[in-house]
């Protein structure tokens, strides 16, 4: 299977050379990412379905402390029958059909998850939305030298994440305070990371640990 020239820059915009990118990776025809959009967006609601807390709760009317007396006796008061005052049409009563504690996840098969993976990358690629860059280097955490890099390569102005290599602490610190920057260590890229944002830039080493991954 054939490979795919990607173009690399610097963290000032300027270009340094090429990269080998794995087909398997970004391969994926337009044809084939537009028919697994439904699969993207299985994805995505799988992670967002699992990300929600479902710590919701209401009590019913056998959860409310007290009521267990009958309020009046069933005849000759003239007034309606009632069982307890913690039904629910009374006052402090139980609550009917109300929310409970739940949790939403619910699954997708692994090698959905890696295709739906690979056809983000693939349509990032397509759209001219993905950018690769050999690395930050940061010396120290300096949000400062983040942003002057985000100006360099034009992204300042629009919506990006930037996936890079899980120890590169510097760079996670120096972006993490940027307002439209979504920084996160390539152990936690995901479909949803992938396709929320206008921009996305990898380092040579996250694509390095992609490849191993999806490809």
């Amino acid at each position: 299977m054939a490979n795919v020239t990607l173009n690399v820059t610097d963290a000032k915009g300027q270009a340094t050379g090429t990269v080998e990118a794995p087909e398997a990776l970004f391969g994926v025809s337009a044809e084939d990412v537009q028919a697994h959009i439904p699969l993207i967006h299985q994805v995505v609601t799988a992670q967002l379905a699992a990300a929600r807390q479902g710590t919701h709760a209401t009590k019913t009317r056998g959860m409310v402390s007290g009521g267990g007396k009958k309020p009046w006796k069933q005849k000759g008061t003239g007034r309606a029958r009632q069982g307890s005052i913690r039904a629910p049409q009374w006052y402090h009563g139980g609550t009917v059909f109300g929310p409970h504690t739940r949790s939403y996840a619910f699954r997708v098969n692994r090698k959905e998850v890696k295709l739906a993976m690979r056809s983000a990358l693939s349509a990032k690629l397509a759209d001219e939305q993905l950018t690769v860059v050999d690395q930050f280097a940061f010396e120290a955490p300096r949000t400062k030298d983040a942003k002057a890099s985000m100006e360099a390569l034009g992204f300042d102005k629009v919506r990006a994440t930037v996936v890079i290599a899980d120890d590169d602490v510097n760079t996670f610190l120096s972006f993490r305070n940027l307002e439209n920057v979504n920084i996160i260590p390539v152990s936690a890229a995901n479909t949803y990371e992938l396709v929320d944002n206008k921009q996305l830039v990898l380092t040579v080493a996250a694509l390095e640990r992609l490849e191993e991954v999806l490809a």
